[in-house]
């Protein structure tokens, strides 16, 4: 992947986790009511001069808003760009 993210965004892959329930049984996707917003960042730019980029960097998974970006496809994967305020926070 060759996607450079320009002034105040990043690019952010979506987190394949599935849900187990504490006894073992795997829950599939559509059982879901709510579905996590957890993506794992893959681009970030220096940003703006008036904007600190320094709190995400490549590889750290975060949360992000739920209408909050932009979708690409690039060579079958499929991407969300969004601007640095929309993320919510770390995981860890």
């Amino acid at each position: 992947m060759n996607i450079q993210p320009l002034f105040d965004r990043v690019v952010l892959k979506a987190v394949e986790e599935e849900n187990i329930t504490s006894s073992g049984i795997i829950l599939p996707e559509s059982a879901s009511k709510e579905r996590p917003y957890v993506y794992e960042v893959v681009a970030v730019w220096p940003g703006k001069a008036d904007r600190d980029m320094s709190g995400v960097s490549i590889w750290d998974k975060v949360l992000a808003g739920q209408y909050s970006w932009d979708e690409v496809k690039i060579d079958g994967q499929e991407y969300k760009i969004v601007a640095i305020e929309y993320i919510l926070a770390k995981v860890s």
